[in-house]
């Protein structure tokens, strides 16, 4: 995973915090310097605070949990809906839905009913509507889809949160906090740090700074699921049965003595004449065995007649 560089967040204006008489003291660890009345980030623990999050998030991605994005913010909206889609990871750009996880299963009933309008539009009924039942559902649906289309795919909590701006997604902050959600967020100088897991201290407003921020996140959690299908694959491997071929109790022997003549390195190449010397053909094995049983029932039989002589006399 590479680090990231100390001139791409200058050059993205990472460091640049809000003006003074805003600031939250919370945040006096993470300021640098103020200039000018601004306050300016110390990059040095940002990029500390970067990597700690990626190296984070890449663990949860490669366990195959979901994290979900949050950005509702105009400069925040396209490039989240853009960078986490590519990754197949849920997000909300457009408004945070209270009680998203608080109260997921009603969240999911909604999601379902989306899905439920879709199969109704391919029903031969649909036709059957008027065209103001029709507009009434096609809007419904529309609705839907713009506040909830994104996290169609998530069928259970996240196992994570990455928020930018704390300040303005502050619901979404309790509810994630409530239930014990790991958070991960972009943290400006006047938000206020306390109960964020991973704070990622940096400025929240400039586009530039969010794209740079969650490119790296996003990523970091590539690596991790393109590191969770390799291993997949190797397990898959791994539990592939071995297969014989026909002359299978063949195989079976020369492979048992290969082995041995490994373990006393006396190792020859083994041809058919050898083997079919060692392995008994299996019809006439069968038969072989047959006529041991009947031999042995044969004695059996005449020791049983030589013990009632025995007892007559």
């Amino acid at each position: 995973m590479p680090r990231t560089e100390f001139k791409q967040l200058l050059d993205a204006g990472v460091h640049f915090g809000h003006l003074k008489r805003k600031w939250n003291p919370a945040m006096a660890p993470y300021i640098f310097m103020e200039k000018n009345g601004i306050h300016i980030i110390d990059l040095q623990k940002t990029i500390v605070k970067i990597d700690e999050a990626a190296e984070a998030l890449k663990q949860i991605s490669r366990s195959g949990r979901k994290v979900l994005f949050v950005a509702t913010k105009k400069q925040a909206k396209s490039i989240v809906a853009e960078k986490v889609s590519a990754i197949n990871m849920p997000y909300v750009a457009e408004r945070w839905p209270g009680g998203m996880l608080t109260n997921f299963p009603t969240i999911r009933k909604a999601v379902k009913k989306m899905s439920s309008i879709d199969k109704m539009m391919k029903d031969a009924a649909w036709d059957n509507l008027s065209k103001r039942e029709k507009l009434q559902i096609t809007r419904q649906r529309a609705k839907l889809e713009k506040v909830l289309g994104s996290i169609v795919d998530l069928t259970r909590l996240p196992a994570a949160l990455f928020i930018v701006d704390v300040l303005k997604e502050k619901i979404a902050v309790r509810e994630a906090q409530r239930l014990s959600i790991p958070i991960f967020a972009m943290v400006d100088t006047n938000s206020n740090p306390e109960g964020i897991d991973f704070i990622i201290p940096s400025n929240d407003d400039a586009s530039q700074s969010i794209d740079l921020i969650i490119s790296t996140m996003c990523d970091a959690m590539k690596d991790g699921l393109s590191d969770r299908k390799v291993e997949r694959e190797k397990d898959e491997s791994d539990e592939k049965p071995f297969t014989l071929k026909k002359s299978g109790r063949k195989a079976v022997v020369k492979i048992i003595v290969e082995d041995d003549l490994d373990e006393s390195d006396e190792k020859e190449d083994l041809s058919e004449d050898t083997l079919s010397d060692i392995v008994i053909d299996e019809d006439l094995l069968d038969e072989e065995l047959i006529v041991e049983e009947i031999i042995d029932e044969e004695i059996a039989d005449e020791e049983v007649a030589d013990e009632d002589v025995i007892d007559v006399k």
